[in-house]
C-alpha cells in the first residue's frame, strides 16, 4: 500500500492494514490516529516509539500469534505469509536444525511459559539457534525486556514491507 493511500483510509482500513504486523490494539490504534504521515521514515519512527514499551499482557496477547521458530504457519492470511517470510532462512529440510530448534523451543517454553521469539527475517538457521540457546540463560526479567524489543523489530519490520512511499 502506498503511503498516500494508508494516510487517506479510514480508520477502520488502516487498523486492518496494521494489525497483521502486531496484534497489539493500542498500537494499532495509535499508528492509525497518528496518520497523516509526511513520509515512511516518519510512520515507521512513530510506529518504534508507540511500541516502546509493550506491556507484559500486550506482548502475552501478540505472542498468541506468532508460531515456533521452525514451524511455518499454514494458515493463508498476512500475518502468517509474513511469519513464512521472516522465517526464510530456516529450512524446513535441515532435519539436524528443525530438530535442535525444536528442542530449544521446548526448554524456552518450559523456562519462560511463552514461545521463543526472535525477528528471524535476515537470520539463518545457526544464527537462530545461537541466539535462543544464549537466551535460555537469561532470566525471566531479562528475557521479558529482550522479547518486547524483538516484537518491536517484527512489527516495524512487517510494516516496513507494507508501506511504501
Amino acid at each position: 500500500m502506498k503511503l498516500a493511500e494508508f494516510n487517506a483510509a479510514d480508520p477502520s482500513a488502516a487498523a486492518t492494514t496494521l494489525r497483521p504486523c502486531v496484534d497489539v490494539t493500542r498500537w494499532v490504534d495509535a499508528v492509525a490516529a497518528a496518520r497523516p504521515f509526511a513520509s515512511k521514515a516518519a510512520l515507521l519512527k512513530f510506529a518504534s516509539s508507540a511500541a516502546d514499551p509493550f506491556s507484559a499482557a500486550e506482548v502475552e496477547a501478540a505472542l498468541a500469534h506468532h508460531p515456533r521458530i521452525g514451524e511455518r504457519p499454514t494458515a493463508a492470511g498476512t500475518e502468517a505469509a509474513m511469519s513464512r517470510s521472516e522465517q526464510a532462512g530456516v529450512d524446513p529440510a535441515d532435519a539436524d536444525a528443525a530438530t535442535a530448534l525444536a528442542h530449544g523451543n521446548r526448554e524456552y517454553e518450559e523456562k519462560f511459559g511463552r514461545v521463543f521469539l526472535i525477528r528471524a527475517a535476515g537470520r539463518t538457521a545457526p544464527e537462530i539457534l545461537d541466539s535462543l540457546n544464549r537466551r535460555l540463560t537469561n532470566s525471566p526479567t531479562e528475557e521479558d525486556t529482550i522479547v518486547a524489543q524483538q516484537l518491536r523489530e517484527i512489527a516495524v519490520l512487517r510494516l516496513e514491507g507494507l508501506i511504501s512511499e
